[in-house]
């Protein structure tokens, strides 16, 4: 990228705060965003439809050709913030807005580590102990915080689905095609739903694992608060608005 500048004028008017804001300016372009946010380029109305294709690929079925609800479309996007570990990226990348699609807990070769994020956590420089008491509770709070959003949507979701699949059996000259489309869509958003239970599931296990070693490692008042805030996340996923069975009696493998 080539940034045009005078320099006759520069070199007679400009300040140094002038030339670090435009070397900051060029440097923001290069790297794609702002700092801390996804690419524009990457950022579109079906940013996250691939979730759907992913969930019901693992498991052999086909996806849905219909064009998502608005609904529907809510629900993908709810979802990603749950089904990407926490701190699965490095910071630096996360920085230049890195964001990739993930891999669905029914496909065989994908191995669960719940001591993966307590090891991050510890093993990253922090200032002090307590910083990762801190960080560890901050996740935590995320996941709660993003708990009732999704579900919310998910209940209204699965509720509409009920209805489309009560309706199939009044359309007329409903053909294999829409009929099959249909019924995939009604898996997708069903699987989605039982993609973020799986991955809060995971994620409770993995926070329970962090404070263990932060309690042997560097014990401190603070584990009783993070072991409360990971109990209430645990309630809720133990009761979710919206149950879900486990898809073709396929077990998890989990290591550690």
């Amino acid at each position: 990228m080539r940034l045009s500048i005078r320099t006759s004028r520069l070199s007679r008017r400009s300040s140094p705060a002038l030339a670090l804001f435009l070397v900051a300016a060029a440097l923001g372009g290069c790297s794609g965003g702002d700092l801390g946010r996804t690419r524009q380029d990457f950022l579109n109305d079906d940013m996250h439809r691939w979730i759907g294709g992913e969930v019901t690929g693992s498991v052999g079925l086909r996806a849905s050709q219909f064009q998502l609800t608005d609904l529907e479309r809510q629900l993908r996007d709810l979802a990603y913030p749950l089904i990407e570990p926490p701190h699965s990226r490095p910071a630096w990348r996360s920085v230049f807005g890195d964001y990739a699609a993930l891999p669905s807990p029914w496909r065989q070769q994908v191995v669960f580590d719940r001591t993966a994020y307590g090891r991050t956590l510890i093993d990253e420089p922090h200032r002090s102990h307590t910083s990762r008491y801190a960080q560890l509770m901050e996740d935590v709070r995320d996941d709660t915080t993003r708990f009732e959003p999704f579900f919310a949507a998910a209940v209204q979701v699965i509720d509409l689905d009920k209805k489309r699949n009560a309706a199939m059996a009044h359309i007329s000259e409903l053909s294999p095609r829409e009929r099959a489309d249909a019924v995939a869509r009604m898996q997708e958003n069903s699987l989605i739903v039982q993609w973020v239970q799986q991955c809060l599931e995971r994620r409770i296990s993995s926070y329970r694992w962090a404070l263990e070693r932060l309690v042997l490692q560097a014990p401190d008042s603070l584990a009783a608060d993070a072991d409360r805030l990971i109990g209430e996340l645990a309630a809720q996923t133990a009761n979710p608005p919206v149950a879900a069975q486990p898809v073709m009696g396929q077990a998890l493998s989990v290591r550690g």
